[in-house]
């Protein structure tokens, strides 16, 4: 992997993060009719995805898809205009936010239902595999649609079928403002598909290059043994805050399921935490802080200028 190469995808990175963060500010202040999901935190996988899919490949999403079309997208305003339903917008204001599509750029469903966008991902292979069309069909799930019988139906109906597949698990420990281990049993996801005679791999540096790297590596094993791959990515939804009451003088910890995070501001950092929850701190190790904090105040700039 080349200095030239990790620079154009710090700068993708960058364009991702900051076009969320003048989306945020937008949100904050009432511009929006549709629900949108942030993903700030979730950029390494998101941009991963986006550098190791092919003109062929097929990328399946569901509620929570703004890195994933913010990644693919050439043009933040269009992006914009759609969430703010005009008809210049990216699908022509029809699709808001958690449906949003691209279909040039190989995003072709998008879903608000929970582990709906699995069954049609199979599909989506299905079709591939009777056609013998090139590339892979990638489908991006979360935590919550692990509990549904789609997932499981799913993965055996791909595993009977010989289907190569990505299925990308976005663990964030979270279901809307809910933690995971308040309500629900621990599920080895290793050990689930694993039953099923699935690989399976766990992606926890919030490195995008390593991402990367493996990605391609996987992408290249599920095309070649015909079976689908199974995907965790561990990860923290940035922008979260607490809110002080009677009950909780100290603060109740939110983290925000839909809607703008009210403590994270566009204009003061394009960090979001000094720690390895933040993809964009991790990002360091390669080009040192300075270069970042230069590189996002000129890509915000650039974004502004866009949409002026």
């Amino acid at each position: 992997m080349t200095m030239e190469f990790k620079k154009e995808v710090l700068h993708k990175f960058l364009r991702l993060r900051m076009a969320q963060l003048i989306i945020n500010e937008m949100y904050k202040k009432g511009a929006f009719k549709v629900p949108i999901h942030l993903a700030l935190g979730h950029e390494a996988i998101a941009i991963a995805i986006s550098t190791v899919m092919g003109p062929h490949d097929q990328l399946v999403l569901n509620h929570r898809n703004i890195h994933y079309n913010l990644a693919k997208v050439h043009s933040l305003k269009s992006e914009i205009d759609e969430y703010l339903l005009k008809e210049e917008g990216l699908a022509g204001g029809q699709l808001g936010s958690m449906n949003l599509i691209n279909e040039g750029q190989g995003i072709v469903y998008s879903s608000s239902i929970l582990g709906n966008n699995l069954s049609v991902a199979a599909g989506f292979a299905m079709a591939k595999s009777i056609k013998k069309d090139e590339g892979i069909v990638m489908v991006v799930t979360g935590d919550g649609a692990m509990e549904e019988g789609t997932f499981y139906e799913s993965m055996v109906f791909e595993k009977s079928n010989g289907l190569p597949i990505l299925i990308i698990v976005e663990n964030n420990q979270w279901s809307l403002g809910t933690k995971i281990e308040e309500r629900r049993c621990p599920i080895d996801i290793g050990k689930l598909v694993g039953a099923l005679g699935i690989p399976f791999e766990q992606l926890s540096s919030n490195d995008t290059y390593e991402y990367i790297e493996k990605l391609t590596a996987l992408k290249a094993q599920a095309l070649n043994e015909k079976t689908p791959v199974c995907i965790e990515v561990p990860l923290t939804t940035l922008g979260w805050w607490r809110q002080k009451t009677d009950e909780f003088p100290e603060g109740k910890f939110i983290n925000y399921h839909a809607g703008p995070s009210p403590s994270v501001n566009e204009q003061e950092d394009p960090y979001l935490a000094r720690s390895s929850e933040d993809p964009l701190f991790v990002l360091e190790k390669y080009f040192g802080e300075e270069t970042i904090r230069k590189l996002a105040g000129n890509t915000l700039a650039l974004l502004k200028k866009e949409l002026a």
